[in-house]
């Protein structure tokens, strides 16, 4: 596998909760420590890197001695709230031990959805790596509620990878890698593109610590090519297995990224702000916006649903029902449903003080 030799020079590393912990909740001192000193080699080898670690509700199931992970929400958010703490303190123990400096950063979906808290939390992960430090993540479950929730850090990975635009994602778990027959096959190493029969390969997790599997992974993946981010999953236990994706030896499973990186704003459209509504549009039209890159006119709108005002971001979806796009709308709902099928004379007729017709503008507009 050596197509994994990279230039790679930001890594974000995704490590999950039983990679770092057994199943009774207790830490594993001697797998974060050979961790950090792979990260200490990745670092001494010029690149930046930023841990992505889960565990923190398994910790503090451990240390309340409970005997399954809870599925309300307020047990979940006070086990985080004393794991995080004993999370933390790992990785800083463990990173001192290499000369390396952590900091402690928790995010929610809504940190990184508005545009604002967004651009700052990349200043500030952009100012920590500049130091030298080494950003440990976690999502904040503490104060995370269900509609605000990443899901995963599977997912919360791929998004931080796209929001800081790195060059890999390495996540790291139990599993080895994508395998046929939903894990009981032979090893995957390259995916080019992930399809419908990529999916098919992927299953949920069976582990009651677990928020996700191998489903979520490859979802994850999906978000990270788009953006023009490599992706690799193996498994943890695999001595340097930094190290081995480094000089591109690693066992497991690389997902090609695009070619072309999405620009940072429709970077943010596509990933990171969560769709209020839906618009579905007619066959010429989605041809339009995937043939023509072309904006997206009330003319070739057919349906609209969702909550969502001017400004919101929405997914557009073709005739079958097929996500194809997500988009700034310039319309509120009430406003675009007087005016879908209409024309440009029509809407101006309509809406005088509209200065553009356009439904979804083409520089607001990214295809999925």
């Amino acid at each position: 596998m050596q197509f994994l030799e990279t230039n790679a020079r930001r890594v974000v590393i995704k490590i999950g909760t039983h990679s770092i912990a057994d199943a009774d909740g207790q830490l594993r001192m001697d797998r974060i420590q050979d961790l950090c000193k792979q990260v200490s080699s990745l670092r001494a080898n010029g690149m930046e890197v930023l841990i992505i670690s889960s565990g923190a509700v398994g910790m503090g199931v451990g240390r309340l001695n409970l005997d399954d992970r809870p599925s309300d929400l307020a047990t979940l958010q006070a086990c985080a709230a004393v794991g995080q703490s004993r999370l933390v303190e790992a990785w800083h123990t463990a990173l001192q031990k290499e000369g390396l400096i952590a900091a402690q950063v928790l995010l929610t979906h809504e940190d990184i959805s508005g545009r604002k808290r967004h651009l700052a939390i990349r200043n500030t992960v952009e100012k920590l790596l500049s130091m030298g430090v080494v950003p440990v993540v976690n999502e904040n479950d503490t104060v995370s509620a269900d509609e605000i929730k990443f899901g995963d850090n599977d997912v919360l990975s791929a998004l931080l990878a796209s929001l800081v635009k790195a060059d890999l994602l390495v996540i790291l778990s139990t599993i080895s890698g994508l395998m046929e027959n939903q894990g009981e096959g032979p090893l995957i190493p390259v995916v080019t593109e992930i399809t419908d029969y990529i999916r098919a390969m992927a299953g949920g997790t069976k582990d009651v610590h677990s928020t996700g599997g191998m489903i979520t992974k490859i979802e994850a993946a999906k978000l990270a090519t788009q953006s023009g981010c490599g992706v690799f999953i193996g498994a943890a236990d695999k001595p340097k297995i930094l190290n081995q994706i480094q000089s591109g030896t690693a066992e497991g499973t690389f997902f090609v990224p695009q070619k072309l990186p999405l620009a940072s704003r429709k970077r943010w459209i596509a990933f990171f702000e969560k769709p209020k509504g839906q618009l579905q549009v007619d066959a010429g039209a989605a041809t339009a916006l995937i043939k023509r890159n072309s904006s997206l006119l009330a003319k070739g709108v057919v349906s609209c649903s969702g909550a969502f005002s001017e400004g919101s971001v929405v997914t557009i979806h073709d005739p079958d029902e097929k996500v194809i796009a997500r988009g700034i709308v310039s319309f509120e709902k009430a406003d675009l449903e007087a005016v879908i099928g209409k024309d440009t004379d029509q809407i101006r007729a309509i809406h005088p003080q509209k200065t553009r017709c356009e439904v979804v503008h083409k520089d607001s507009l990214v295809l999925i």
